[in-house]
């Protein structure tokens, strides 16, 4: 047998070995993508591929061939990814609006593997994952300009369904109309009233009455069929291209740093091991003094930081409110359940609403 053909049998052994090693990899693979589904992650995980490339790349001690091991990695993520889309075909996930909505741009972002399934407002999109119809919903908790969208903290607090994660994306507001139509010849805008919030200045400016819609995909929709060109919408540059309108003045939002938060919603609670994971938590406090600043300070004492927290009336109850929290720090730990049982001894409604790792910016 010449030196050639014992290299060959050794890469045939070899090959023979990281099938059965591939097998029992992308079955680790399979789990993982059914884990995704029923916590509503998406399949791109760019924190985790780096940290394989950067630990795994240290098994090797040639370093010649490092490099080339890095190559093999990356490879070796794709096809993991492609198995787990294969996996995940069919997920359907809820969103409010129609296409070219902000909500369906987030989630096509979020999960491009996806079915986005479009229902006509929040609560219609939660109830639908509550039912089973869609596997999870994404739905805006914030606006960086116009404030929090309360009928989905509402839903938080009322309905059984999780945060798994947070997103954000840059909301650029435009003025759509029918082609031809000139900024001069629009007397009416509508929008949803978050998009009429972030561009009053400039209907002010130009002497446009501002008409709320049920969402600003809608808006663009009801304009593009209604052959008026003494009205446009506001909403993404997708929406109007999608129903035939023209961009006639863009970028007409007040802020430059116009952002809104993104909720992924499911039925599974995700448990996070990081230090660094995030937390949402709904509570009311009892009615007497200090009770507020007891909750508040049973969270700081335990070492987690409080990085937002919102009132909002309860429906149930006439001048009443639950509170929005929304805190840095892995609360499953014995840390995190000593702070849960401080505060159920000054609450009298508690829920974590659920875990998520760092909020995603979506570009």
């Amino acid at each position: 047998m010449t030196e050639l053909d014992k290299a060959r049998e050794l890469i045939a052994q070899t090959d023979k070995e990281m099938a059965k090693l591939f097998e029992k990899r992308m079955e680790a693979v399979r789990r993982v993508a059914a884990y995704k589904k029923e916590h509503a992650l998406p399949v791109t995980d760019k924190q985790r591929e780096e940290l394989i490339m950067r630990e795994n790349a240290g098994y090797i001690n040639d370093e010649d061939l490092r490099s080339y091991y890095v190559g093999f990695l990356k490879s070796e993520i794709e096809i993991s990814k492609q198995y787990q889309r294969r996996v995940l075909d069919g997920m359907r996930v809820a969103y409010a609006g129609v296409e070219g909505a902000f909500a369906n741009i987030a989630a096509e972002k979020i999960f491009p593997e996806a079915v986005c399934v479009p229902y006509t407002d929040f609560a219609c999109a939660y109830k639908a994952v509550e039912d089973g119809e869609c596997d999870c919903a994404v739905l805006p908790v914030e606006n960086s300009t116009n404030g929090d969208v309360g009928t989905v903290l509402d839903l938080a607090f009322f309905g059984s369904l999780y945060i798994n994660g947070m997103y954000e994306i840059e909301i650029v507001q435009n003025l759509l109309a029918l082609p031809g139509t000139a900024l001069e010849d629009v007397k009416e805008a509508y929008s949803h009233p978050q998009a009429l919030g972030q561009c009053a200045a400039f209907l002010k400016q130009y002497g446009i009455t501002p008409t709320e819609s049920v969402n600003t995909a809608v808006a663009a929709k009801y304009v593009a069929e209604s052959g008026r060109k003494d009205i446009a919408a506001i909403g993404s540059a997708e929406a109007g291209e999608k129903y035939g309108l023209a961009v006639i003045a863009p970028h007409i939002n007040e802020s430059g740093l116009n952002t809104t938060r993104f909720a992924v919603f499911s039925r599974a609670k995700r448990e996070t091991g990081k230090n660094d994971a995030r937390f949402v938590m709904l509570f009311t406090v009892n009615n007497t003094a200090g009770s507020l600043a007891k909750a508040i300070n049973v969270i700081g004492d335990h070492g987690f930081n409080l990085r937002a927290i919102k009132s909002r009336p309860r429906k149930e109850l006439i001048w009443d409110y639950y509170f929005y929290a929304e805190g840095e720090g892995n609360i499953a730990t014995e840390k995190g359940t000593d702070m849960l049982d401080g505060l159920y001894e000054c609450c009298k409604d508690l829920k974590i609403a659920g875990t998520y790792e760092k909020e995603i910016r979506l570009t």
